[in-house]
């Protein structure tokens, strides 16, 4: 008989590869398998960097200084191996200070700082690019694998405390608790950063991209499941854009079938588990966009007069509502007087009782009117400054766009401002909001809170006007926050003109090479759009981590090829 193979299988970890020693009928063998290996340290920095916090920030900077010592970044007018970009918007900052001084404390305070957050940025994107330089391809792999799957855990996490709070129902058709959830159930899926569900939707937009280029086509569903989860409609707006074009352009029928499948989610989510927020999409692009007028009742004319709340009725309603509810009361006096005959008869035709379901025109299932705590500090702040301006804005506007109409008139009236811009925190920034001291956009300290004229004039001011409003003015459609806007306004025309040269321009050579890198920057420079990312540290280092690996996995060799 032959003899029998016998394999005795032994394994070693040593740096993240299993060595396995078989022994067999034809002698000893080696061999390896590659083992699941991250590299902590890149994990431990994103989770830190992405927390919402600047503290926080803080600390993953100095971390991963601690950890990489290495502070060779490499700039260069030919091939620079960061962005560029960044040290020109710098420089811009430090010309326009001296061109239009403002030796005053607070202010020195605010530049300082607007360049300490720059500075951040490029610390922050050198060690990314020298972990990608330093890292095995497939280790940098397993290490974003390992982070977004921590991403979708918090954010199942912040579901299910939402659960938990209403009893186990459908969030974005519970409309309790003053409508706590319902329309707004998608801010509080944060995620791993507890920063906006903006934020968090971002990342998924990214992870979903990522997972399909790589083929892991479970967590794209998983990804993109979470995206829907914190209900961004420009979000999901922009990848279903981004998807199509992949659909059609460049993708395999596996990922065809994938792209189908996650555009059906959408469509079931935003058809079955949320139709109110199918609606207000609906309605804010006829609005807001298309300038259609709304012909349709409006949510108060559809609740009956008798659950109406009285602060919400006029001198009129309320003599309807006292009639309305004369009336009641003699319908249930006569038919308290109905013998117990009578009664069960009546119920016959009526039919079986069914249990009595939330009653969800009675006030507590409304919008809150009240004035928030933060409004009444906003209202206390504008009072005491000049400067602030009561804007008349015509119905249909939307702030998003005033914005961008108030840069445009401040650079016509202000001819000295086009070249550098305003200055850092003067016009549209998150450190403009931050210094103001209202804790808007983080913390300043009080002793040096400031607030230039341009920007209470003009961006504050759309701010506070739709956000004195109830919570349905609430929305990035009426936000003034612009990466663009940013840029123009307070860098000027040399700030615009380097970040499309020098930050479109630094990753925009090595287009040929890229793959998901293509459709991540797509989607970065659509949200540019509605928020001051790079002072977020956040998504924007994510997204440099991306496109770095991207390119560097697709780099061919020197003399190959």
């Amino acid at each position: 008989m032959p003899a029998r193979n016998h394999a005795i299988l032994v394994n070693f970890h040593l740096t993240g590869i299993k060595l396995q020693l078989m022994n067999t009928s034809q002698g000893v063998i080696f061999s390896k398998k590659p083992g699941f290996k991250i590299e902590w340290k890149l994990l431990v920095f994103l989770i830190l960097i992405m927390d919402v916090k600047l503290v926080v920030k803080v600390l993953a900077l100095v971390f991963i200084c601690f950890m990489q010592p290495d502070l060779k970044f490499g700039f260069n007018i030919k091939n620079s191996r960061l962005p560029l970009f960044y040290l020109i918007v710098i420089g811009i900052a430090i010309l326009d200070f001296l061109l239009f001084p403002d030796f005053s404390s607070n202010y020195v305070l605010v530049i300082l700082t607007g360049i300490l957050i720059w500075l951040a940025c490029i610390l922050a994107a050198h060690h990314i690019k020298l972990f990608v330089e330093r890292t095995d391809i497939t280790i940098l792999h397993n290490t974003i694998l390992v982070f977004f799957i921590l991403n979708i855990i918090f954010s199942l996490i912040n579901l299910s405390a939402i659960l938990w709070d209403i009893g186990f129902r459908n969030p974005y058709l519970y409309q309790g608790q003053y409508q706590k959830y319902y329309l707004n159930t998608g801010d509080f899926i944060k995620g791993l950063s507890y920063d906006t569900s903006t934020t968090n939707a971002v990342i998924n937009c990214f992870g979903t991209i990522y997972f399909l280029y790589r083929k892991k086509y479970a967590l794209v569903l998983a990804s993109l499941i979470t995206l829907i989860l914190t209900v961004s409609n420009f979000g999901n707006i922009c990848l279903i854009i981004v998807l199509i074009t992949i659909f059609i352009f460049k993708s395999n029928r596996e990922q065809k079938s994938i792209i189908a499948i996650c555009i059906m989610l959408m469509i079931l989510f935003y058809s079955k588990f949320s139709p109110q927020n199918n609606t207000y999409l609906l309605s804010t692009i006829n609005k807001f966009i298309l300038h259609k007028k709304d012909d349709s009742p409006s949510p108060q004319e559809l609740i009956p007069i008798r659950e109406r709340p009285d602060s919400l009725l006029t001198d009129e309603s309320r003599k309807e509502k006292i009639a309305v509810l004369y009336l009641d009361s003699l319908e249930r006096l006569r038919l308290s007087s109905l013998d117990a005959k009578t009664k069960k008869e009546e119920e016959k035709m009526v039919g079986r009782l069914e249990i009595p379901k939330d009653r969800i025109h009675t006030p507590s299932f409304q919008w809150t009117r009240d004035t928030t705590s933060f409004q009444r500090i906003l209202l206390t702040y504008i009072r005491s400054r000049a400067a602030f301006t009561n804007l008349n804005i015509p119905e249909g506007s939307s702030g998003k766009s005033l914005a961008f109409k108030q840069s445009y008139s401040f650079l016509r009236e202000h001819h000295n401002k086009i070249i550098t811009g305003d200055g850092i925190g003067n016009f549209s920034s998150k450190l403009a909001y931050r210094a103001t001291g209202l804790q808007i956009a983080g913390s300043f300290p009080p002793a040096f809170i400031y607030s230039n004229s341009d920007f209470l004039y003009n961006h504050f001011s759309l701010y506070a006007h739709f956000f004195l409003k109830p919570a349905e003015s609430h929305s990035i459609i009426h936000n003034p926050a612009s990466v663009y806007d940013q840029l123009l306004t307070e860098y000027g025309l040399i700030g615009i003109i380097a970040f499309f040269v020098y930050y479109i321009g630094f990753f925009g050579r090595s287009r040929k090479l890229l793959t998901y890198g293509l459709p991540l920057f797509t989607i970065l420079l659509s949200f540019f759009l509605i928020d001051y990312w790079f002072e977020q540290l956040s998504i924007v280092i994510l997204f440099e981590l991306l496109m770095f690996l991207d390119i560097k996995e697709h780099l061919k060799p020197p003399g190959h090829g």
